[in-house]
């Protein structure tokens, strides 16, 4: 997967350009669709430096082996970012997860 189809996935589900971050908790990974998105006034970043995030986050994911997980999870989900509550997609990396988490 690449940032653009990142973007798309996310413009497809939910009309806007979300912020994601990778995320550890308690040992386990997510992807965190964020409530921020570039269409904002006050998003931090402009389009080439999100399109460059995305293209880093796409690449850890395929680097995982959780592109499969996250299209499918935002495909099926009834959730939606808001004010103060993100997204979270739990990434199961199966015997690999060790790899991932420090």
């Amino acid at each position: 997967m690449t940032g653009k189809e990142l973007r798309q996935i996310l413009l497809d589900k939910w009309g806007r350009s979300y912020d994601v971050q990778l995320r550890r908790t308690q040992g386990k990974l997510f992807l965190q669709v964020m409530w921020k998105y570039l269409e904002q006034a006050s998003f931090p970043l402009n389009e080439s430096e999100y399109l460059e995030h995305l293209h880093s986050i796409a690449s850890y994911l395929d680097g995982m082996g959780g592109t499969k997980q996250v299209q499918k999870f935002i495909q099926e989900t009834r959730e939606r970012p808001r004010l103060g509550k993100a997204v979270s997609i739990p990434l199961d990396l199966g015997e690999r997860s060790s790899e991932w988490i420090l």
